[in-house]
Parts: structure tokens; C-alpha cells; sequence
């Protein structure tokens, strides 16, 4: 299923900070965790993923380092202490949302 863009456009950094829970991970490859996660349903392009990685590097909820791999250098980000807890905030809180809407869809 397709989601409008103004349905995602919230939970977008959410799954971008699920992805990097836990790893370090480039651009490329958070792009492609998303994909294999969502079984292609969430597919972002770079230039949706770039914004939102500065933003949430620039709240201090990522950072980000160059590494050089396989003669490729490519900037590594992943989660800090800070990220750790807004995403854990953030999930619960979208957790709970998504079970209240459901309890109200289910009257309709």
C-alpha cells in the first residue's frame, strides 16, 4: 500500500532512528535496512533521507563519522544517548497513537 505524504511525513525519522538502533550505518544502506524492512513499502530517496538525517544529527540524536571501506569513504551515522531515549519515547508514543486510532477506526 502507498501512504500520502502527509502521513508518513512524522513517522519518517522514526523509522530512519529504528534503522540505526543498534548500527552505523551510510546513507545508501539505511536507505536499502528500510526497504528489506518494510518489504518495500517504505522506500525513501536520498534526498528525503539526507534533511532528515542533518535534522536529527543537529538535535544531537545522531553523529556522524567518515570511514573509508573497501577504498570507498562514506559517512557512518548512528544513534547517540540522546537518540537512544527519543526514540525510545518516540516509538512508545507512536505505539500508543496508532492503538487509540485503531480502537476508533473500529467503530466506523
Amino acid at each position: 500500500m502507498r501512504y500520502s505524504k502527509e502521513l508518513l511525513k512524522g513517522g519518517t525519522p522514526l523509522l530512519v532512528m529504528s534503522v540505526l538502533d543498534g548500527k552505523d550505518l551510510y546513507g545508501y544502506r539505511i536507505i536499502r535496512e528500510l526497504e528489506v524492512r518494510s518489504e518495500n513499502v517504505f522506500q525513501m530517496s536520498e534526498g528525503t533521507l539526507y534533511p532528515i538525517l542533518h535534522a536529527l544529527e543537529q538535535e544531537g540524536c545522531l553523529k556522524s563519522d567518515w570511514r573509508t571501506v573497501d577504498g570507498r569513504r562514506r559517512k557512518y551515522y548512528h544513534l547517540t544517548n540522546k537518540g537512544r531515549r527519543q526514540f525510545a519515547a518516540k516509538k512508545e508514543e507512536f505505539l500508543s497513537y496508532t492503538r487509540d486510532v485503531t480502537r476508533v477506526l473500529e467503530f466506523a
